[in-house]
């Protein structure tokens, strides 16, 4: 049986997960659902960062001593679970981009995003400065998400390079992705295998037995 851990994206916590999450858990399977700090109800933003949240994945992998780890991040989610490879790669088996951010060292959200985005994350932190507000068509228990995770710059020594696996997949019909650019960078490059499906960005919604297939296969 495999273990998985689940990283959601912006201003969504662990829940996102809930269906796929039952699904695994019922053929037996350990999986972690992590709502990352600042992220759950009514939950302070001030000072979390990106480093917060690498934080969260890598204590729990560590206080759980969990090992052969399928680790997967939607959106956002990629900034986070690239940096806990580069922390913990010894812990990892696959890791599992899922339509989301694959930085080198020294990028951010910030840095490889523009325009509609920066609009969102700069012009809806307007209310406290901490963190922006989620889009109105993001589910309905979608919080606030720390502004600093997207502005702060990641460090990477090149250790995430040794997980044994990596995986992207792609979601061809996002309007505006600002994930395209990392696909095409991506889908040619041998050590990872890309994969692209004809569907929005809510996978859980939109391609439940396909995100159900992959997650299975990543561990096998």
């Amino acid at each position: 049986m495999a273990t998985y851990v689940l990283v959601p994206g912006a201003c969504h916590g662990g829940w996102w997960y809930d269906p796929i999450a039952a699904e695994l858990r019922a053929e037996g399977h350990t999986v972690h659902a992590v709502t990352l700090t600042g992220l759950g109800p009514q939950e302070s933003t001030a000072g979390v960062n990106l480093d917060t949240h690498i934080d969260d994945v890598v204590r729990l992998l560590e206080s759980e001593d969990l090992r052969e780890v399928v680790l997967c991040g939607h959106s956002y989610a990629g900034m986070v679970i690239t940096g806990v490879a580069d922390r913990a790669p010894e812990r990892i088996a696959t890791l599992l981009h899922v339509d989301a951010f694959a930085p080198e060292d020294g990028e951010s959200v910030w840095s490889l995003t523009g325009g509609f985005w920066h609009d969102w994350y700069a012009g809806g932190a307007g209310e406290d400065g901490f963190a922006f507000a989620p889009l109105p068509v993001l589910d309905e228990r979608a919080v606030p998400h720390p502004l600093a995770t997207i502005t702060q710059q990641i460090r990477l020594t090149g250790a995430h390079r040794r997980v044994p696996r990596r995986e992207y997949v792609y979601c061809a019909a996002f309007e505006n992705s600002p994930l395209t650019a990392t696909y095409e960078r991506l889908k040619d490059d041998p050590s990872w295998h890309v994969r692209s499906l004809p569907i929005g960005h809510n996978i859980v919604h939109e391609a439940f037995d396909d995100f159900r297939k992959i997650l299975l296969d990543a561990a096998a």
